[in-house]
């Protein structure tokens, strides 16, 4: 097994990206315009859907995929959002596609941002736990993403901007559980350790019913008008995994999808022309996922818990949106830097016990969540010693919008809004990358699965405050 070939390319995609960057272009008169497109992205049945440990090949579109696309401009200064239905995209599929929205659109890999939803029943680009991506997938889907942007550009119009947040607590549930003082556990792997668990699995009589960390309820809007008042798109935030519940085989946008056709009807924008365009993004929710598992969920047909998270969301993004101030003379900026961090590569030792233990079997005869776990150390021994992540920070008049390219924590995302009570701030994760789990130093030592050192939780123990210090730096320079 070899170091993923996608990775090895990320870092001359950059440097190329980075070149062709170069030299500020200028969009037009100082204006704040902004315009929004939606392109289908749903992927050929009988393609792999990861999000799971083992891969499910897909035999139903229940709800076609989607990238949406924001562009704002200040006459000076062009941003772009694009959020994709997808699990997972590594930084090499991402650079392929700005390098694309740089020759089409103009706009440099800098002031692009393209993060992935996280639904977990879309088809797979980037390799994980057992799944591969689909090399034809994979070579299409750039494209698309920089048509979006393109098509998002065309449509740039003279608007106004409002901003602001509500609360959705119902929803959001940490999903790591403490392990009762005193108890033994044997985790997934069959080793002792972990004092945290995933909460699918409990309550058991090792757990003590604590959760090891925050949730962030905050569901935050960046809303979009023409100057005549009617919608025209808006992006919303939000710090949910995903719902999941889906049917067997489906490609699905989980409630991601359902929410943007819901803020559609909520906004009585569904007769656009050009169409209005919602976006759902995900924030901070590496630990936070819609299950509660103090009490039994009734059972409930496929999709009903999808409409009722996308049902409540969006009802309180249309009341935060009846309340918002609109601003027809807004500033943009961007800030962006590159931040190298340390590779947990496993030890030869280790590697000949992967090895031994696998026996050369393929993917394909794998079972067992240590079976899972050996393959993915003889995957990340061919790793770099360090991996270079693009961090980004956008503003729009004085809203703040941090960018992390892997899944954060809840605590985190947290801490940094609580620092910075000046301004608004709201944070993207799975942004420009993927980069795996990316838990605090105090969310290692408890262990569990996302601290597992693989492609799902590949980077140093102190990853978070390095990044965190470099954010720091990235809002100092917006001011």
């Amino acid at each position: 097994m070899s170091f993923d070939p996608w990775l090895r390319t990320a870092a001359f995609t950059a440097l190329a990206v980075g070149l062709l960057a170069v030299g500020r272009p200028v969009y037009g008169a100082p204006e704040f315009r902004a315009g929004a497109a939606t392109v289908n992205i749903t992927p050929p049945l009988g393609i792999e859907i990861n999000g799971g440990t083992a891969p499910v090949l897909a035999t139903e579109v229940h709800d076609e995929l989607h990238a949406r696309a924001l562009v704002l401009d200040d006459g000076s200064i062009r941003l772009a959002w694009v959020t994709v239905d997808n699990c997972l995209m590594d930084r090499g599929i991402l650079d392929a596609a700005k390098t694309l929205i740089f020759s089409r659109a103009g706009i440099p890999s800098n002031a692009v941002c393209i993060s992935a939803t996280h639904t977990h029943s879309a088809g797979s680009v980037t390799g994980v736990h057992l799944s591969e991506p689909d090399p034809e997938y994979r070579a299409w889907l750039p494209g698309r993403i920089a048509d979006a942007v393109r098509m998002a550009a065309n449509r740039l119009a003279p608007a106004e901007a409002g901003w602001g947040s509500g609360s959705v607590p119902q929803h959001v549930f940490n999903r790591r559980i403490r392990i009762r003082s005193g108890a033994s556990y044997t985790n997934l792997l069959g080793r002792p350790g972990d004092r945290v668990k995933m909460n699918w699995s409990s309550p058991e009589p090792s757990v003590d019913g604590e959760a090891s960390g925050p949730v962030d309820p905050e569901v935050f809007v960046l809303s979009l008008r023409h100057t005549d008042g009617r919608p025209l798109a808006l992006l919303a935030n939000y710090s949910l995994h995903y719902v999941g519940g889906v049917g067997p085989g489906h490609l699905s946008a989980d409630y991601y999808g359902v929410f943007c056709d819901r803020v559609a009807r909520n906004l009585k924008a569904g007769d656009a022309d050009p169409p209005f365009v919602a976006l759902m993004s995900n924030g901070t929710s590496a630990d936070i996922n819609n299950v509660d598992f103090r009490k039994e969920r009734p059972k409930q047909a496929p999709y009903d818990q999808i409409r009722r998270v996308a049902d409540d969301v969006a009802a309180e993004v249309a009341r935060v949106e009846r309340s918002l101030a609109y601003q027809h003379e807004v500033k943009l900026g961007a800030a962006s830097i590159e931040l190298e961090l340390v590779v947990r590569r496993p030890s030869p030792t280790e590697v000949d016990q992967a090895r031994a233990l696998l026996h050369g079997r393929t993917r394909e005869e794998l079972h067992t969540w240590p079976e899972f776990y050996a393959r993915e150390q003889l995957i990340l021994a061919d790793y770099p010693e360090t991996l270079s992540l693009p961090l980004q920070v956008f503003r729009v008049g004085d809203l703040r919008i941090v960018q992390w390219p892997g899944k954060i924590f809840a605590v985190t995302g947290l801490n940094l809004k609580r620092r910075h009570p000046e301004f608004p701030l709201f944070n993207i994760s799975l942004a420009n990358g993927w980069f795996g789990y990316i838990p605090p130093p105090e969310q290692h030592a408890l262990g569990s699965y996302e601290t597992w050192r693989g492609r799902t939780s590949p980077l140093e123990t102190n990853a978070i405050p390095r990044m965190t210090g470099a954010f720091e730096d990235l809002l100092r320079s917006l001011r």
